[in-house]
């Protein structure tokens, strides 16, 4: 975990500071840990210009300074004087952080949870069971605010009298019991803070309904990106980068911060990736047909880098013809990749098509794949009306857009390029709306929310079925039942059962805040054009968050924030409140992997293949470990996602199928625009919706 030297604190009962001067420790800083476990960062020569709550002569050093720090429930930072012995309490507010030879700073740190970090207390009242967390607060809206309350015990019998009651914050320090809101009509989030105890309904978790969230993985970097690395015979390792900076971006660096995650044991490392001169940040990122990734554009907006999953190795790619960011790619039929827009970065203005061949390593534009067409109305205009385009390649080396425009179109990649309207999807663009396709073989891709503007626009909570077949024909769309919830910048994954899991969003798009976040994700059951609403996330994931489906049939769902310096690259980041900075991330597992007693449903097996390579229309002999009736196969093309954007997932059912006991054949579909080339999971699927652990096939064309 990446922690910060300086951190706005948020609390229920909603304090603030601000800070000028230093944003960063100029020095090396060390951690104080309390008693309670609450972490502070000292910085040697350095003070807090500004108010002092109190002040203890004849403090032997900065550690004993600490300790009362520690022990004081309205201490949050202090400062040392190594010449008088003095330990000075601050305020929260009108601080500014200078150097200062003899000054110590001290100053707490705050970090969002998913499980209490103590030994809880029970409490019972009212046949009710309670959880009393100490040292944690939950912050965000509050229902009822009591005075006056001495005790932990009271503020939790005013909860357990409160019909509506499941989580309250004592304040130890002012005496004041905060009743919580409603936590599915508003944002709150547990995090650990001193001077409150969190008192928590228990609630029987029921995780065959709801589903259930792993605690909170602490990542090296915040999570902007990722990708699954395609190994034999399963894949186990997540990628993940932000920019420059592990929790900031600004400029264009010339390198990326990585973090390598291997989601079987648990393993994380750190990384920086140099040697290409490209920093990744806001990039588009395809999968080719050997398993490489091409990643694109972003910061270093014309640059492009080639990761080799069999190396783990990064090389120079040909930089495109047009610098980009925010823009959004696809690999075509015959293993070329098409991108369009991207006016984020590079020149601010809309950016037309163009295509990479990997068997010439070259970039050909495409003038007649025009962008005018997919534009959205964005009240900040053209550098934020390209972005993150909802592409599906297809049949021919077509590639269909179904948004975030209100309009949608073919693009034709022979040649200049071409581009063909085909029809209206909604009555109002949807930007950083979700969008997949469930269903390849039948041309089926699902959308829901987004928002007419980039930031600072109301999230809609609108749901779309969209139906292609021949290129350049309008394609079909059903509008069909609305989310629960509004969600921008939300994020979702196909499943193998061919449910949508969406997560995260706000309910009004706004960059760079927790604001408005919405922790329950929802799944949408195709078969029935209905939603569920699951077990929430302990963290808001929007804008910059990413989810993806692993090999097991989880999800990862992590990051969101990122501070922008806007001094320039390598500044530091300390200024930003890091509490909507989120280098972590959560592992959903979906219902279909519990029994209805909440134990692990038995997952089929197979046990082997007859090539980890096929052909597109090729037969691949699949072998289980035991034959059950109703068994069905489902390739789901390997992801990789930035900012909502997730072109490469795809699931393709295998309907050609042929059994003998506990061997069958599956015949692959013969179109390539259908069954894209790349790395696939195939998923065994039981007929209650259980899926295996996928194995790993590379499809090819030759």
């Amino acid at each position: 975990m990446q922690f910060s030297n300086v951190l706005v604190l948020l609390s229920a009962a909603t304090l603030f500071h601000t800070t000028h001067g230093l944003n960063a420790c100029p020095g090396a800083d060390t951690v104080f840990t309390g008693t309670g476990g609450i972490r502070y960062r000292v910085c040697i020569g350095t003070d807090l210009i500004g108010p002092s709550t109190s002040v203890t002569p004849g403090v032997r050093s900065v550690t004993a300074c600490a300790q009362l720090c520690d022990r004081s429930m309205n201490c949050f930072k202090a400062v040392f004087d190594s010449r008088t012995r003095n330990c000075h309490f601050k305020g929260l507010m009108d601080l500014e952080w200078v150097p200062s030879t003899g000054f110590d700073v001290i100053q707490a740190e705050q970090i969002n949870i998913a499980r209490c970090p103590h030994e809880e207390t029970p409490y019972h009242r009212n046949r009710k069971g309670y959880s009393i967390c100490p040292d944690t607060d939950v912050r965000g809206a509050s229902a009822h605010i009591f005075k006056g309350v001495n005790t932990v015990d009271d503020c939790a019998k005013l909860c357990a009298n409160t019909a509506t009651c499941e989580q309250a914050v004592f304040d130890s320090a002012s005496s004041v019991c905060h009743i919580k809101a409603d936590a599915r009509s508003n944002t709150l989030i547990w995090s650990t803070d001193k001077r409150y105890d969190v008192i928590r309904l228990d609630v029987a978790p029921a995780p065959a309904i709801n589903g259930a969230w792993s605690d909170l993985i602490r990542l090296p970097v915040i999570p902007v990106a990722a990708y699954v690395v395609p190994d034999y015979p399963f894949s186990q390792r997540l990628l993940m980068f932000s920019s420059w900076g592990a929790d900031a971006f600004g400029g264009a660096g010339g390198h990326t911060q990585f973090a390598d995650y291997n989601f079987n044991s648990g393993a994380v490392s750190a990384r920086t990736v140099s040697n290409t001169h490209h920093d990744m940040f806001c990039p588009a990122m395809s999968s080719l047909e050997d398993g490489k990734l091409l990643i694109q554009g972003g910061s270093d907006a014309a640059a492009t880098s080639l990761y080799d999953p069999a190396t783990n190795e990064f090389t120079r790619g040909p930089d495109m013809k047009m610098a980009r960011g925010y823009q959004t790619s696809v690999t075509l039929s015959d293993n070329r990749v098409f991108t369009i827009g991207g006016a984020y970065s590079g020149p601010r203005k809309g950016k037309d098509g163009e295509v990479y061949d990997p068997a010439t390593n070259t970039w050909t534009a495409l003038p007649d794949a025009r962008v005018a067409p997919m534009l959205t109305n964005d009240h900040e205009g053209i550098w934020r009306e390209d972005n993150h385009a909802w592409l599906f390649a297809w049949s021919n080396t077509s590639v269909f857009q179904a948004g975030p425009s209100r309009a949608m179109n073919w693009y034709g990649t022979k040649g200049t390029g071409s581009q063909v309207t085909a029809g209206i999807r909604d009555i109002d663009d949807a930007m950083s709306g979700i969008f997949v396709m469930y269903d390849a073989t039948a041309g089926k891709i699902f959308s829901a929310g987004g928002a007419p503007d980039y930031t600072e626009s109301d999230a809609t909570t609108r749901a779309h079925i969209t139906t292609i077949d021949t290129p350049n024909t309008p394609a079909t769309v059903e509008r069909v039942a609305d989310m629960a919830y509004p969600r921008g910048f939300s994020n979702a994954v196909v499943l193998p059962d061919g449910t949508v899991l969406v997560s995260g969003g706000q309910r009004r798009s706004k960059v760079f805040t927790d604001d408005a976040g919405v922790l329950y994700p929802e799944i949408f059951n195709p078969a029935t054009k209905s939603w569920r609403t699951l077990a929430p996330q302990a963290v808001p994931r929007n804008y910059h968050s990413v989810s993806i489906l692993l090999a097991d049939g989880r999800v990862f769902g992590g990051g969101g924030g990122l501070c922008y310096v806007a001094e320039g690259v390598g500044r530091s980041s300390a200024e930003c409140n890091k509490l909507v900075d989120h280098a972590d991330g959560q592992i959903f597992s979906p219902p279909y992997l519990f029994n209805a007693d909440g134990s692990e449903a038995t997952r089929p097996i197979i046990a082997s293949l007859s090539a980890n390579k096929v052909k597109v229309g090729g037969k691949l002999t699949i072998e289980v470990g035991a034959w059950a009736p109703g068994l069905k196969f489902t390739l789901i093309r390997i992801g990789s996602v930035t900012h909502s954007v997730n072109s490469d997932q795809r699931r393709v059912p295998l309907a050609m199928i042929k059994g003998d006991g506990t061997k069958f054949t599956a015949t692959l579909p013969d179109d390539s625009g259908v069954l894209i080339p790349g790395t696939y999971y195939l998923f065994a699927v039981s007929k209650e919706g259980v899926p295996s652990v996928a194995r790993t096939v590379q499809v090819t064309l030759q």
